[in-house]
């Protein structure tokens, strides 16, 4: 049986990641192809229970480098525990948020440097990475009035001001920029119906660019 494919939603805050997953994985069984949704940081029981402790702390709470660790243990679990199984089994994996969030919040917004992120990131997952990381985009101000709008408790991140959102944009583009064959930048700014238009092309072009 062929692996399956790991698919990441990257973008800030109030971009639709969590929606296009749902669609996402709702296309991919119409084409009779097992996916799960999962997030980060998150993902399985004990992944959960960092997210909880981590986002538990007011911002400042926790030194960056703290953070990072956090942030990678989280990671290391839900790998093992849910992403690498589902994907040897052959079900694709759609995940809202991974690494490239942390390369962009911490190594470039709160300036840990990429090389920090990555040496760390290579010790809990080797030379894996996504197949396809889709970077949802739209002007800051825009995200940030649909994270308003929705009048929920927000996190450390969204709590941030416009500056350091401008800062993440601008990671996100030059990360993908850096890696073209991997991202794919989409206009988050449309309808959800519309985004989940343009993911399908991708996801089209996917079935017949990867290697089995």
């Amino acid at each position: 049986m062929a692996k399956g494919r790991f698919i990441t939603l990257e973008g800030g805050e109030g971009a639709g990641k969590s929606t296009q997953v749902t669609l996402l994985v709702e296309a991919l069984a119409r084409r009779g192809i097992e996916a799960i949704a999962t997030r980060e940081v998150g993902g399985c029981a004990g992944a959960e229970d960092i997210r909880r402790l981590w986002l538990g702390k007011e911002h400042g709470f926790w030194d960056t480098m703290t953070e990072l660790m956090l942030i990678m243990a989280a990671r290391r679990e839900h790998l093992v525990k849910t992403i690498w199984p589902a994907l040897e089994r052959g079900a694709w994996v759609i995940s809202d948020r991974f690494v490239d969030s942390t390369r962009a919040y911490q190594g470039i917004g709160q300036g840990l440097g990429l090389a920090v992120v990555d040496e760390a990131y290579r010790l809990i997952a080797g030379e894996f990475k996504p197949d396809l990381t889709f970077i949802l985009d739209l002007p800051v101000e825009s995200g940030l009035a649909r994270m308003r709008a929705r009048a929920t408790e927000t996190d450390r991140f969204e709590q941030q001001d416009t500056a350091f959102h401008e800062t993440l944009r601008k990671a996100y583009l030059d990360l993908a920029a850096a890696e073209p064959q991997r991202f794919k930048v989409v206009n988050a700014t449309a309808t959800p119906a519309e985004v989940s238009q343009q993911l399908d092309v991708f996801l089209d072009v996917l079935f017949y660019t990867l290697p089995a």
